[in-house]
């Protein structure tokens, strides 16, 4: 197993690792809509935090040498199942036509009271 770190990804908030590689599966930690010029949550509806959070992902993905296209499972964290369909829209724009297997979960508090976290694994076929 390895530790994976991407420097363009909010520092993490606490004693974890943005992902891990593990053989083939890289196991992403969950990202919350945090800029990570600033280490402060975006302000902004469940549309503008959503993207924020796949932006995230992104980066930490890419530090595995990865992309969306590669995510086999996400978690869907929402603080509001009334914001699903909204989230929903950016997330199916995020992933294009691939579309990984997922749950989406309401939650009474995300950190950092964030609207939003979503944590992925994905395969790597070069591993």
């Amino acid at each position: 197993m390895k530790s994976v770190h991407s420097p363009t990804a909010p520092a993490a908030i606490g004693p974890y690792s943005h992902a891990i590689a593990a053989g083939p599966f890289i196991f992403c930690s969950g990202q919350t809509p945090i800029d990570p010029a600033t280490g402060k949550l975006i302000d902004g509806d469940i549309e503008a935090q959503t993207q924020r959070v796949l932006d995230n992902l992104t980066a930490v993905l890419a530090a595995a040498g990865l992309t969306l296209r590669d995510v086999v499972k996400t978690t869907v964290f929402l603080k509001d199942m009334g914001d699903f369909a909204r989230m929903n829209a950016i997330y199916a724009a995020g992933f294009a036509l691939h579309k990984p297997a997922r749950s989406t979960i309401q939650v009474a508090k995300n950190p950092l009271d964030a609207r939003i976290e979503i944590e992925c694994i994905a395969f790597n076929p070069q591993a």
